[in-house]
């Protein structure tokens, strides 16, 4: 059974998104289902995020197809966006962001380089 671990900083993001988007927690864990049943493969809309140098052994995913129930009628073009970084030897996905792409256009990179390099 994959372990999902969430950082500090992702738990910080998702309360902010809840006060616009009341669904989020059912939302996160329908995604943390269907990632798992996925798992070593990515969902589709999910992308590795590239570039971020050679200390960074762990891969990095950028999902943007995420569904929101809050957000009637757009079905996975919520504009939410989840970073995770997935361990396949130890069967870990550790949730590092979570935002709407109004606020914020890119993932946090020193976030990301804070906690695998």
């Amino acid at each position: 059974m994959t372990e999902f671990v969430k950082t500090p900083e992702f738990s910080n993001d998702l309360k902010k998104i809840y006060k616009r988007f009341k669904s989020i927690y059912k939302d996160l864990q329908r995604f943390k289902n269907a990632l798992e049943l996925e798992l070593p493969k990515r969902l589709s809309g999910t992308v590795r995020i590239s570039r971020l140098g050679h200390d960074v052994k762990v891969p990095i995913y950028k999902v943007r197809h995420f569904r929101c129930q809050s957000l009637k009628g757009k079905g996975s073009r919520s504009g939410i966006r989840i970073i995770y970084a997935y361990e396949q030897d130890e069967d870990k996905v550790t949730l590092i962001e979570i935002y709407h792409k109004n606020k914020k256009e890119n993932e946090d990179r020193d976030r990301i380089l804070n906690y695998f390099t």
